[in-house]
């Protein structure tokens, strides 16, 4: 995402998106002084370790060390790039960013607003209709018989489009939207002949679709007459906010699921789904209303490297699973596929035997290409010449496009076992296949500047003294005291040089009068280690007691430390044998004036 972003459009941001409130829109916060803890949702745990401070702005684990401010956290948790990040928090709050003020970048976003707001409130109106409406009875029969809940029908908004051909059409009318709005937005079609307007959809129970942030952007509707004539799934059609081939169903509630269990499920229908996802089965996605793409595989790859292909039994579910390949190989993706027993689709294998035996059908599925060398196997004819060049020919081309060279002869040996004949004689007709491998580099969406997070993302990092962790929590914590410290403290006194680091920028910071919050000192840091140690200092902001007589006492006790250092350093050197007795003597006077030196109150070392 290209563009420059000012500190004060930055701070604007910041300020526009309590920490509090955004991090309690993710997770489950709960007050704890005057802070709030919440089980981390960076690593495992049974017991709150993670800590979010509403005075400081910040958010603190003390299980992984994941630490920063609202930017850090968005980022974290969506796994994306920075600046994607600050444009989510921008949007939350309804701040332009300020390279997207050009006329033409104003009038898109305005336009994306509208048909943003009329999607949402149409999910409303539909949804309304489908809980107390007499138009939403054959909807509310039909989510019966299918069994679903009404948990799941509030959690996916799930509605119900009336019978009608101008229910929409008045609709808007009557929320003073402007026609063209909701045809832009796909919701009603303009019948050129006449000028006039019909409902998209009519009779049909809605499934709102949402982006990744949840907020509606199209629809699919799904026919709930028996009229052969009418297609059994109406979508949006394509949209300034809505575009088929980079939408999964779904993501928008399975993402952090899908980082947790390490690997994506991905099916091919909304009901599909849902019943999935109620039977807690929920690092789930499905395509929406278009074949497996590219942007697909690359969207998801921000948040695995592993999927799961789980489409129906029939035919063309079979045969959309290889079709998915390309797209999936491309994007470096491992792949296993979990085959669902016919005549079943997910929906109803839960139905008939339960979310475990699905999870189990799942946690069980074969690598691709054993599943390949099966379905070819039962597609062609072994036994037959032709069948038998069919299975070869298929398992050659699927797998030279790993340009894997360990797994074109892993299957080789196995395809060569299933079909009785030498392993070398499958290798040379492999050898005969030459197809372009499907690997090729994976573009990013934006800039994505993710860095290491201290020791949270492997960075060796030492720990610093409690000593030096107090000082850091007293300076922050108290920030009127750098002004005594600018004037007391050696940075030589600190050991670890992190520590070292923070107190020298925040003390330049005091002495060049460039201190304005503790976040935007953060924005400022070098290295995500640095954010790290500071939040841990801030986490729990509870005032210390006689902070003045603890920040002399800990200045003290580091500036004794140094001296004993090089007291001690002083006495190794003496003992050496190559000493010359003059040396010897410089070093004893040098010693005996660092021990007067720790008898002093605090001054300038000399």
């Amino acid at each position: 995402m290209a563009g420059f972003l000012s500190p004060a459009t930055r701070e604007q941001i910041r300020a526009a998106n309590d920490i509090v409130d955004v991090i309690g829109s993710y997770l489950p916060l709960k007050k704890a002084g005057g802070n709030f803890v919440a089980l981390c949702p960076f690593h495992k745990e049974k017991s709150p370790s993670f800590n979010v401070n509403p005075h400081k702005q910040t958010f603190h684990c003390f299980g992984c060390h994941k630490g920063g401010d609202v930017f850090a956290f968005v980022k974290e948790y969506e796994n994306i790039g920075f600046m994607d990040a600050v444009r989510r928090l921008a949007e939350r709050a309804k701040i332009p960013l300020e390279f997207e003020n050009s006329p033409g970048e104003q009038q898109s976003r305005h336009i994306k607003e509208q048909l943003l707001d009329i999607h949402e409130q149409l999910t409303q109106r539909w949804q309304n209709c489908l809980s107390s409406e007499a138009a939403g009875q054959l909807a509310r029969d039909y989510l019966a018989k299918r069994g679903v809940s009404e948990d799941a029908i509030k959690l996916f908004r799930i509605g119900a489009a009336p019978e009608s051909w101008d229910d929409t059409v008045n609709w808007a009318r009557s929320k003073n939207f402007e026609l063209a709005t909701a045809e832009q937005a796909g919701l009603i079609i303009k019948k050129e002949e006449t000028g006039r307007h019909y409902d998209r959809f009519r009779g049909r129970l809605m499934f709102p679709i949402c982006n990744e942030q949840g907020r509606v952007i199209g629809f699919s509707g799904r026919v709930l007459s028996g009229d052969e004539k009418t297609a059994k799934y109406v979508n949006s059609p394509e949209t300034p906010i809505f575009t088929k081939s980079k939408i999964f169903f779904g993501l928008d509630k399975s993402k952090r699921a899908i980082l947790d269990a390490g690997y994506a499920i991905i099916c091919e229908g909304q009901l599909d789904l849902i019943a999935c996802f109620m039977a807690g089965v929920q690092n789930i996605v499905a395509p929406q209303g278009t074949a497996f793409t590219e942007q697909h595989a690359r969207i998801l790859k921000r948040y695995t490297n592993e999927v799961v292909l789980c489409f129906d039994s029939d035919n063309a579910g079979q045969n959309a699973i290889v079709r998915a390949l390309d797209h999936l190989l491309a994007a470096e993706l491992a792949v296993r596929v979990a085959v669902v027993p016919a005549p079943h689709d997910p929906d109803s294998f839960i139905k008939a035997n339960g979310g475990e035996a699905f999870r189990q059908l799942v946690q069980g599925a074969e690598g691709f290409f054993d599943y390949l060398l099966k379905r070819l196997c039962a597609t062609n004819d072994a036994a037959t010449d032709k069948g038998r060049l069919a299975v070869l020919r298929g398992m050659a081309e699927a797998l030279h496009k790993t340009g894997n060279s360990v797994l074109l002869d892993t299957h080789a040996q196995k395809t060569a076992l299933r079909l009785g004949v030498p392993a070398e004689a499958v290798r040379k007709e492999f050898a005969k296949v030459k197809i372009t491998p499907a690997f090729s580099p994976v573009e990013d969406d934006g800039p994505d500047d993710a860095v290491l997070a201290g020791e949270a993302e492997g960075e060796t990092i030492s720990r610093p003294s409690s000593l030096e962790l107090h000082l850091l929590k007293l300076l922050f914590v108290h920030e009127d005291l750098a002004p005594w410290l600018t004037a007391h403290l050696h940075l030589d006194w600190i050991a670890h040089p992190l520590v070292k680091q923070i107190v020298d920028a925040r003390l330049a910071a005091c002495e060049h009068d460039t201190w304005h919050s503790l976040t935007e000192f953060l924005d400022g840091c070098e290295s995500p280690a640095q954010r790290v140690l500071i939040t841990e200092a801030v986490a729990d902001e509870r005032q210390l007691p006689n902070a003045e007589i603890q920040i002399a006492d800990v200045t003290l006790k580091l500036r004794n430390q140094f001296l004993d250092q090089r007291i001690g350093a002083l006495l190794q050197t003496i003992s050496l044998p190559e000493t010359d007795d003059a040396r010897k003597i410089e070093f004893l006077h040098e010693q005996q004036r660092l021990k007067q030196l720790k008898r002093q109150p605090l001054a300038a070392l000399e």
